[in-house]
């Protein structure tokens, strides 16, 4: 028997997810109220979003958050009535509740403190919206609490209705009870609730799962059809719902019939997914979507990577042995190469998840910074249905935040700037997201002032990361605008000035194994292009040897391989060595000397040389020779080893044995520190043969 406890607990995680995902609809849609224009059905689903958490929160008795989200769902319902699009104070209003609310259900989630003052001043804000929408004198008077379950106003003559509801034999597959449903009925008003039994088969037949009872309700409420059908909104599609208004004779009180009385349980949790549903055509909806923990997906995942680990060690013993059913052998093989393949595929599918979960964001950060910095700004998100891994998505939130807020900051410029340049006062901030070659590219562009490359280098000096007789490339000096701590604003505000958003973007960026380019016009703008591989788990790899170890090289990072010719070859400092490709100057690491093995090709000419780029800089991987490109299943090595330099994971090959996943970024990090205490000796050596050569004339010359 499964514990209460745990159900309530199961039950209150699916009410917080759900709650969240219905902000995040409310808040996209209030967005699209704040241009100006009457929009019925966006004002509906932010309405419907409101009232189905304010629902959700009374079957948890969260009366803080039914107090709170009442009054924004009166102002709501005030905003129905009118053909007027809602004032801009009021979408102000109303986004701070939406903040507040995400606040509180986080504060309800984790248990933590919630700030009651601050609580209590929106409330009263959100009060004096609700008059000023309503047509009343706005009142600075703290908003009275609302209960937990607010019924309809006591009336004299109270309206009678007649309510028959059937439900359909599986309305419990969805997730509903009728029971909960009668009790949100009865929070309008006192109801009277009579038991149909006419399709109530004989006791063998029963079914625990299936619903044989129906309902006959008398309801005694001042309240209108519509908000009756709302308490039935998200199961209308599975029952045979009849409401008939029953008008009282003229001048006879209505009765007081006795509340609903029932076996305690939670109310409904309404669902905003549920709600918004319900406004499109009725029809009869299947459950085609389940909630399924991360962990249970990743477990999955990781068998059929073991699956496919063990199909490729079946392949490679095909080669080696010779039986007579080997053409049977050989059959059956491809079957399951090509029956895994698909399985994995369709696994990892699971893990998909369209772009939009982070570019949703994205109105409201550049309206409220628009507003704040006094800019005006047209928003174009394009490719939201672009699918990428979970974890991936998760990780690429905060970096594209980074740059967004970089770009509105520092890219735009303000109507008057733009102006007096000969633009239009609105400036253009693009965020685009598409598949190709395998990866996801993302790209933020906007129209603004563009990169100031001479400001930058200046900086630069200022703060110590370069010298003002250094030569610096266009490449390297907007290469500075990454590095830790740098930033070119005049003074530090809540917005930017910081020096701690591009750098932590490229470096979370290149954790989740992608790459990001900067390309700017002077008076034109500034394009930030991000790379990502489609998932972590799985990696298009470039298998290489060095000595007797193999080691795979992500294909997002190769940008070409190569048989080195004597004559690029180049040494700098003694120490340094470069490659000349097509006149640029390319750092070769000896992969060997960073992991300390045995290697059969020392010398530069006439070897292999794997081109990658790391931080929108080139460098040359040296290689004894260059085997398959296959997918490899990544292992993790810091939970089943530990960490280590240079290296992001291991994966099992065909024979058994593992093959280390280099961490391109890691790797030339770990190139640079060598050649720099390889420069650091050489230069101590010369310094020292120099004194001795001096002292030595000096003792020639005495």
């Amino acid at each position: 028997m499964s514990d209460p406890n745990q159900l309530l607990n199961q039950l209150r995680e699916v009410f917080f997810q759900e709650a969240e995902e219905g902000l995040e609809v409310a808040e996209a849609g209030l967005i699209e109220l704040s241009n100006g224009t009457f929009d019925l059905e966006a004002l509906n689903s932010v309405f419907r979003a409101i009232h189905s958490i304010k629902g959700g929160s009374g079957t948890f008795g969260l009366t803080r958050l039914i107090e709170f989200a009442h009054t924004a769902e009166a102002i709501l319902d005030a905003l129905r009535s009118q053909d007027n699009p809602p004032a801009t104070e009021v979408v102000d209003g109303l986004l701070l509740s939406v903040d507040h609310l995400r606040a509180m259900l986080a504060a309800e989630r984790d248990g933590s403190d919630l700030d009651s003052a601050r609580t209590q001043d929106l409330q009263a804000q959100l009060q004096v919206l609700l008059s000023l929408v309503q047509g009343g004198a706005p009142s600075s008077a703290t908003a009275a609490p609302v209960t937990a379950a607010p019924a309809a106003p006591a009336a004299t003559f109270a309206t009678e209705w007649s309510i028959e509801f059937l439900p359909h034999t599986d309305l419990m597959a969805f997730g509903n009870d009728p029971i909960l449903l009668l009790r949100e009925l009865g929070s309008l008003g006192p109801c009277r609730v009579e038991a149909i039994l006419d399709r109530l088969p004989s006791f063998e037949q029963l079914e625990p799962d299936s619903i044989h009872l129906g309902w006959r309700i008398n309801l005694s409420a001042a309240v209108e059809e519509a908000q009756i059908r709302d308490v039935f909104a998200w199961v209308e599609s599975e029952t045979d719902l009849n409401i008939k208004r029953v008008e009282p004779a003229a001048g006879r009180p209505a009765t007081e019939p006795a509340p609903i009385t029932a076996p305690t349980a939670p109310k409904a949790i309404p669902s905003a997914a549920r709600a918004m549903a319900a406004a499109q055509p009725q029809q009869h909806r299947e459950a085609s979507s389940i909630r399924v923990s991360t962990d249970k997906v990743d477990a999955l995942i990781n068998l059929v990577g073991e699956l496919v680990i063990t199909q490729s060690m079946l392949s490679q013993i095909e080669k080696e042995v010779q039986i007579p059913q080997l053409d049977r052998l050989r059959d059956g093989l491809a079957q399951l190469k090509r029956n895994t393949r698909e399985l994995q595929d369709s696994v990892m599918q699971i893990r998909m998840l369209p772009i939009k979960f982070v570019f949703s964001r994205f109105p409201r950060i550049v309206r409220d910074l628009t507003t704040k910095l006094g800019k005006k700004v047209d928003l174009q998100i394009l490719g939201e249905d672009t699918e990428l891994d979970k974890t991936l998505l998760e990780g690429v939130a905060d970096p594209l935040v980074h740059i967004v807020r970089n770009a509105l900051d520092h890219g735009l410029e303000t109507p008057e700037e733009r102006l007096a340049a000969g633009k239009p006062e609105t400036g253009s901030l693009r965020i685009e997201a598409y598949h190709q070659g395998g990866d996801v590219h993302i790209k933020v562009s906007d129209n603004g002032r563009g990169l100031n490359l001479a400001g930058i280098f200046k900086k630069a000096v200022q703060v110590g990361l370069v010298k003002a007789e250094d030569r610096l490339s266009d490449a390297e000096i907007v290469d500075l605008l990454f590095a830790p701590g740098f930033s070119t604003a005049a003074q530090v505000s809540d917005i930017s000035g910081r020096g701690v958003g591009l750098d932590v973007a490229r470096r979370n960026i290149q954790n989740l194994g992608g790459t990001v380019e900067v390309d700017s016009k002077p008076g034109k703008g500034t394009t930030f292009s991000i790379r990502l591989p489609l998932t972590m788990a799985i990696l298009d790899g470039q298998l290489v040897q060095v000595g007797s170890q193999i080691y795979i090289i992500p294909l997002v990072a190769i940008l070409e391989s190569l048989l080195m010719g004597s004559a690029h070859i180049r040494n700098i400092a003694g120490q340094q060595e470069v490659y000349r490709l097509r006149d640029e100057p390319v750092p070769v690491i000896r992969l060997y000397d960073i992991f300390g093995v045995p290697a059969e090709r020392k010398t530069l000419p006439n070897s292999l040389l794997v081109v990658v780029e790391s931080g929108g800089k080139k460098a040359g991987i040296l290689v004894d020779d260059l085997l398959d490109q296959q997918q490899v299943v990544i292992k993790s090595l810091e939970s089943n080893y530990g960490s280590v330099g240079g290296v992001s994971g291991a994966t099992i090959l065909g024979d058994g044995t593992v093959a280390l996943i280099l961490d391109v970024p890691g790797v030339v990090s770990l190139a640079n520190r060598q050649a720099r205490r390889a420069n650091d000796e050489w230069g101590t050596r010369a310094a020292r043969s120099q004194a001795g050569t001096a002292s030595g004339a000096g003792r020639s010359k005495a």
